[in-house]
């Protein structure tokens, strides 16, 4: 999974916690896969993944979970082509 972000990228998981770094991204999903719950007790949620809205080498995505919140991600181009994320918020509303 840390394979999609960017070395720098900022994963906002809420409750004012920010996950920076591939690293510590790692350490919350590997939490993730093994008990079903990341810090804050935040989980996966499924829903309908919007089209994203692309500029240049800047993208932004988001998904309208079931239970309501909406989830954004910001992603840029690579030069090899291929998109990683840079930033990505479980939350937005």
């Amino acid at each position: 999974m840390t394979a999609l972000f960017e070395p720098d990228a900022v994963v906002d998981i809420g409750g004012g916690t920010f996950l920076r770094g591939k690293e510590a991204i790692h350490e919350f999903f590997t939490q993730l896969q093994v008990t079903g719950f990341g810090p804050e007790k935040r989980h996966f949620e499924f829903g309908e993944q919007r089209p994203a809205l692309i500029c240049g080498d800047l993208a932004l995505t988001s998904t309208r979970c079931r239970n309501g919140t909406v989830t954004s991600e910001v992603a840029r181009r690579q030069k090899d082509g291929t998109w990683l994320w840079v930033i990505d918020r479980y939350s937005v509303a």
